[in-house]
């Protein structure tokens, strides 16, 4: 029997057809990938799930019940829950009290009752977290558990995660996916939206693929593998192994030396960093979000004050910094295309002449900048905010890599990328790097790091605790330091 069922959904924003006439069904205790490239319309679906959006035309079915999603709380109600990638936890408020906020209309709160039946669910389900602890001192796997046990709470029977590995580490992605089949194996039926593909044909029962707000196909993970997945999203082939010829270091480009730097509270969040990058080579910076990545890509780059040490850049070199939110310190929203492109040159001779900005040169400069790097939309006048997330990262990355630079900081240049933009972002930053470019590429993503780099730092809380060559490092070892153990050697 199927638990979740969608009929002919559609909706539209107004001429633009974001979910085309989508049908399929989830099965009871089933998990259910949704896979798409940027834009497809994984997240207004979900949205409509969810009651956050409602569909123009179609049905939505709970155990074949034809019903009406209106409201977020109407999907709360269905035994609906949805686990965002961006956690919506309170940072100084315990576990409990993020798990019952919202839902205690009583002036008497027995926190005790609810920290007891908290702990009980946690145990039964085997998310073992402590029910008193402060969310801000929690790592993040723990934290995503207490975004699990939230929904639980509520009754949710289907859960629907959002990328939710997209900032864990590998033995926190392994224990997720013991609890995902455990949540299944009860009874709960899940929706898994990922971009990583042998994640999704690891975890998931069924997978239904979305291009351009339409299914293009629904089948069982058994009978597919990352190629065909990959090639059903984009559709046309493609090339998932990064291949790039070996490293020719030249000389030292950056150098880095006892450096310290503070967060925005003035915590120090770097300590005592050393290292040196050289001309044609990448070095990867891999750990969990929030050890420090943030604080180093804006020393280097000079956006942050250091407390102390040296950053030493050979003859002050240009720099192309590709920061890892596009939207709030990549673009400007409200700017085109053409626009965004030259905000690091718009003073410059072509597009400056006499004080006078030169039209005809911004719009040339963009036109041959979309075709370059693949930049889908029909003028170069269009604002970025209309273009989907990997448009919109391939105009930051025509911006940053115009004109050469010597050094580029990359941080988490394919976050929220689908596999077509992923592949896209890694071609051009390889060809930097073979011309001669020294890179500093930060990311989440291991797999990604062992691939891309030569050499590969962990960071862990501020500090470098190795500094590998990705040619020997093993995913083991690298998942181990990067949450807080030894190195085998």
């Amino acid at each position: 029997m199927s638990y979740l069922r969608l009929e002919n959904i559609t909706k539209r924003f107004g001429s633009f057809v974001a979910n085309d006439n989508i049908s399929f069904q989830v099965g009871s205790g089933k998990i259910h990938a949704i896979l798409g490239e940027n834009g497809a319309g994984k997240t207004t679906l979900m949205n409509i799930i969810s009651g956050l959006y409602q569909p123009d035309t179609g049905q939505i079915y709970i155990q074949d019940k034809p019903v009406k999603i209106t409201s977020p709380k109407d999907a709360t109600k269905l035994g609906i829950g949805m686990i965002h990638q961006h956690f919506m936890l309170v940072p100084q408020l315990t576990v409990t009290e993020n798990i019952i906020l919202g839902l205690e209309n009583s002036w008497r709160l027995n926190l005790w009752q609810k920290q007891q039946e908290i702990a009980a669910l946690s145990q039964a389900y085997g998310l073992e977290v402590e029910p008193t602890a402060k969310v801000e001192d929690l790592p993040v796997g723990t934290q995503q558990r207490v975004e699990i046990l939230k929904v639980l709470y509520r009754k949710a029977k289907l859960l629907i995660l959002d990328e939710p590995t997209a900032v864990l580490t590998p033995s926190e992605v392994e224990s997720l996916i013991v609890i995902l089949r455990q949540l299944a194996a009860a009874g709960n039926t899940i929706i898994f939206i990922s971009h990583k593909l042998e994640e999704v044909i690891n975890l998931c029962d069924t997978v239904t693929v979305l291009r351009r707000g339409k299914v293009i196909a629904t089948t069982t993970t058994q009978a597919a593998t990352p190629q065909q997945l990959a090639e059903l999203m984009v559709g046309r082939e493609v090339d998932l192994q990064i291949n790039k010829l070996p490293a020719s270091p030249g000389k030292v480009i950056l150098s880095v030396q006892g450096l310290q730097v503070a967060d925005d509270r003035n915590i120090t969040a770097v300590r005592d960093v050393s290292f040196q990058l050289h001309a044609g080579e990448i070095l990867g910076i891999a750990g969990v979000d929030g050890n420090g990545q943030r604080e180093l890509a804006d020393a280097i780059t000079g956006l942050r004050k250091i407390k102390l040490g040296k950053i030493q850049l050979e003859n002050y070199q240009t720099i192309g910094y590709i920061p890892e939110d596009r939207q709030k310190m990549g673009l400007i929203l409200q700017f085109s295309i053409a626009q965004n492109l030259i905000l690091k040159s718009f003073k410059k001779v072509p597009f400056c002449r006499n004080y006078l900005l030169q039209q005809a040169a911004i719009k040339n400069h963009a036109q041959a900048a979309m075709q370059q790097f693949d930049i889908r939309a029909t003028r170069e006048d269009i604002k970025v905010s209309q273009l989907s997330g990997g448009n919109q990262q391939k105009v930051v990355l025509a911006r940053e890599l115009a004109g050469e630079p010597t050094l580029i900081v990359a941080m988490q240049p394919t976050r929220g990328l689908d596999v077509g933009a992923t592949a896209a972002v890694h071609s051009q930053l390889l060809a930097e790097r073979d011309r001669g470019a020294a890179i500093l590429y930060i990311s989440t993503e291991l797999e990604e790091i062992m691939a891309m780099s030569d050499r590969i730092a962990v960071i862990y809380r501020g500090e470098f605790v190795a500094i590998l060559d990705a040619q020997t490092a093993t995913v083991e070892e690298i998942g181990l330091l990067m949450a807080g153990g030894t190195s085998r050697t």
